[in-house]
C-alpha cells in the first residue's frame, strides 16, 4: 500500500491511497547509499534500517500467498506490467526480480499480454506462473490485452497481488468520498476518536452532472482526479480548468477533493537555493510501515520531471 500526504500548518492531509504503489524498491536502494555515505543519517531514515525492507517484502508475498492458498510458498513469481522494459520504474522491476532471486524464489518480469493460460495454468514464456506482482494500471483487469490474467485470476489458478479486489476495496477514489464525510461516518458508528483520525483527509466529492454547476462555482479551491485514473494522469487544478476541460469533468467519473496545499523544500541547483513542492508516501504492509519517502517536484501536480525533482529519503529529526 501506499499513503500520499501533503504537509501543511494544519498537519498531514492525506490525498490519495494506492495499492499499486511504485518507487518502493528504488527508496529502499537509496536508502543503502545513505549508510554508505553517513551512518547518523542512515539511522534517521524512516523503515530503511538493516534488511527491514526486504525481509519485509518477502514475508509479505509470502503472506498474499497463504491467504489465498491456505499454506505453502510461491515458486515462481511473475512482475507482470504493459510493456515492462518501456516503464519510467523499469529498474525497480529489476531491484524486485534479484531481492527475488536472492531469497530462492525464481522471478521474471514479462509484458500481461504475453501470458498464455490453459489446463488451469498460467504460463509466461512457457514457464508456470504461481503468483503475479501486479504492476499494471488497469486495476480492473478489463481491458482486451489483460483477459488472460483476469481469466486466472477469477479462476484462481494464480494468485495475483494487488489485484482488483484489493483496488476497489481499499484504493478506489470513491472511496475517498466516504472517509471524508463526517455525517456518513457518523451514521456508520465510527467512535469520535475514529472519525478524529480520518479529519487529515481533505473533503472530496463525487462530480455528477447534477452538482456540476456549484463544483465549476467553487472549483478555484479543488482538485478534479478521475475514479480511473493514476500517477497525475488527468488531474487538474480547479483554477487552471479550461471549460473544455470542464465539459469532461462535468460528465461524471471524477472526484473533486478540497485543495490541499504540498509542503515546500529548499535545494540547491547550480549552486543557489531553488523551492520545490513536496509529498510524502508511506509504504505499508498489513498495517505496518515499510518504508516512507519524499517526491520532489514543480508544477501542477506530482511528477519527475522537474530538475533536481524526484525522490528524496525521509529522516526522523
Amino acid at each position: 500500500m501506499g499513503y500520499d500526504f501533503h504537509l501543511d500548518d494544519q498537519g498531514p492531509k492525506l490525498i490519495e491511497v494506492n495499492t499499486n504503489a511504485g518507487g518502493a524498491f528504488l527508496n529502499a536502494l537509496l536508502a543503502r547509499a545513505q549508510k554508505a555515505c553517513c551512518s547518523e543519517v542512515y539511522r534517521a531514515l524512516i523503515g530503511a534500517r538493516d534488511d527491514h525492507f526486504e525481509t519485509s517484502v518477502i514475508a509479505m508475498l509470502e503472506n498474499e500467498w497463504r491467504h489465498q492458498r491456505g499454506a505453502g510458498s510461491p515458486r515462481t513469481i511473475a512482475i507482470v506490467d504493459d510493456q515492462p522494459t518501456e516503464q519510467y520504474l523499469y529498474p525497480e522491476f529489476v531491484l524486485a526480480r534479484q531481492l527475488l532471486l536472492k531469497h530462492g524464489i525464481d522471478a521474471m518480469i514479462g509484458d500481461a499480454s504475453e501470458l498464455k493460460y490453459d489446463g488451469g495454468r498460467l504460463r509466461l514464456g512457457g514457464q508456470e506462473i504461481d503468483l503475479v506482482y501486479n504492476r499494471l494500471v488497469d486495476f480492473t483487469l478489463d481491458r482486451p490485452e489483460h483477459a488472460v490474467l483476469r481469466a486466472a485470476y477469477q479462476d484462481g489458478a494464480v494468485v495475483v497481488t494487488p489485484n482488483p479486489h484489493n483496488h476497489a476495496l481499499y484504493a478506489s477514489k470513491r472511496n475517498l468520498t466516504l472517509l471524508s464525510d463526517p455525517k456518513a461516518l457518523k451514521a456508520l458508528g465510527l467512535s469520535p476518536e475514529m472519525r478524529s483520525r480520518l479529519n487529515g483527509i481533505p473533503r472530496t466529492t463525487l462530480v455528477t452532472p447534477d452538482n456540476s454547476d456549484a463544483m465549476w462555482q467553487s472549483r478555484k479551491d479543488m482538485f478534479f482526479k478521475p475514479l480511473s485514473g493514476h500517477g497525475s494522469k488527468a488531474v487538474y487544478r480547479g483554477d487552471k480548468v479550461t471549460k473544455g476541460v470542464w465539459a469532461e469533468i462535468a460528465q461524471g467519473g471524477y472526484v473533486a477533493q478540497a485543495f490541499a496545499a504540498p509542503g515546500q523544500r529548499m535545494i540547491e541547483m547550480d549552486g543557489a537555493p531553488a523551492p520545490r513542492k513536496m509529498d510524502v508516501r508511506l509504504y505499508t504492509y498489513d498495517g505496518q510501515l515499510l518504508l516512507a519517502a519524499a517526491r520532489l517536484y514543480q508544477g501542477q501536480t506530482t511528477n519527475f520531471r522537474t530538475p533536481g525533482g524526484g525522490f528524496a529519503p525521509v529522516l526522523v529529526i
